[in-house]
């Protein structure tokens, strides 16, 4: 029984830290989420929660503000004030059904609260060091986008409890609006102050503008009686080129390659241990490594565009607990390595000098609760 709980714990939290994958800056990954519901892991498990429905609440923050180019660091933006902050706070709340023990559908929605400062979208970085210069910020509140999916574990769980591995299929609606504008602080020929109100930048935009497919897949394996192995992950296919939305309106000329918002591809992967304490029932610890992204072309469609493209690599450490029908979590990854690759107009450069940058955080906070009924 045991051991029973630490899976279901386990999966619990496989399902969760997929559901809040989102890049830790400016490399802007959406939510998503995995269909998998709470605790998919032995045929007595399955035989409880059949045809019962689960509601999912998970908290995310993080605070990005180390640029890198490539895997070099500029530390110089933070010695001269001119790094961008971003802060995110969101919410995602989920619901499942499973019909059948092998079958699930799930919808997930975050309601997001966003906050950016900078200079260099303001006055500019010329200035920065005006030990008197302000720093000013712009924002985004709302729902992002939703997701719909889809998925079935390849065994039967009654006749192989131990071990599984789950297919998903998903799709991601626009509901987040893409459109985000507000007020930035510009000067004129004189240096007097003027505002502009026009779209925040994109990795603070509520949603992307595209409608998306998602491939992913789960599984576990018991190793002994309180250890578990699992494994987790996601694609997301986002056809649609460009959202439409101009990243600098107020510009003279258009840049054809990256004038406009991406709708870019998004992935991640986590794989990890999961230890159950015998000494506090229902608690177990893990600890794994995960990886997300954005890629420089996607795999259908086209990718022109403004996109951050870029990676994260973080080891993960979190807890698990189960009570009856409810469940939480609790993880905090640290990043320990962040690549900002180039991207489709970076590539563009005949010279090959062009490659832009993107901001970082140190790690992400989640917290998420769940329970059946």
């Amino acid at each position: 029984m045991k051991s029973l709980r630490m899976c279901i714990g386990l999966l619990f939290l496989c399902q969760i830290y997929h559901n809040q994958t989102v890049a830790q800056g400016c490399v802007a990954i959406r939510h998503m989420s995995c269909a998998t519901p709470a605790g998919t892991s032995s045929a007595d498990f399955f035989k409880q929660r059949t045809g019962h429905w689960q509601i999912n609440a998970g908290y995310r923050y993080f605070r990005s503000f180390r640029h890198f180019r490539g895997d070099h660091e500029e530390h110089e933006r933070i010695e001269q004030n001119t790094e961008v902050v971003n802060v995110s706070h969101a919410l995602d709340l989920g619901i499942t059904y499973m019909p059948t023990p092998r079958w699930s559908v799930s919808a997930y929605l975050p309601v997001q609260y966003n906050d950016r400062s900078s200079l260099y979208e303001h006055y500019g970085n010329a200035i920065a060091q005006n030990p008197e210069q302000k720093r000013f910020h712009t924002g985004s509140q709302g729902i992002g986008d939703m997701r719909i999916s889809g998925n079935y574990w390849l065994v039967n769980p009654f006749k192989l409890p131990k071990v599984n591995l789950a297919l998903g299929l998903g799709v991601k609606l626009p509901t987040g609006n893409y459109r985000v504008t507000d007020d930035f602080h510009k000067l004129d020929k004189e240096k007097k102050d003027y505002v502009i109100n026009k779209p925040v930048d994109q990795s603070i935009q509520l949603g992307d503008g595209g409608v998306g497919v998602s491939l992913e897949a789960q599984g576990y394996a018991q190793i002994t009686k309180s250890l578990t192995a699992y494994v987790n992950g996601f694609y997301l296919f986002n056809p649609r080129e460009t959202n439409g939305v101009l990243r600098n309106p107020e510009a003279t000329t258009i840049d054809l390659a990256a004038g406009e918002f991406s709708v870019a591809d998004q992935f991640a992967a986590r794989v990890g241990l999961s230890q159950s304490l015998r000494f506090i029932p229902g608690l177990a610890v893990m600890l794994g490594g995960r990886i997300e992204g954005v890629p420089a072309i996607d795999a259908v469609g086209g990718s022109k565009g403004f996109r951050r493209p870029g990676y994260i690599v973080s080891v993960e450490p979190g807890l698990t607990y189960m009570r009856g029908k409810f469940s939480a979590a609790a993880s905090v990854p640290v990043a320990v390595y962040r690549n900002r690759i180039k991207s489709y107009a970076d590539r563009l450069d005949p010279l090959g000098q062009r490659h832009g940058d993107a901001a970082f955080a140190d790690y992400l906070v989640s917290i998420n609760v769940s329970r059946w009924f």
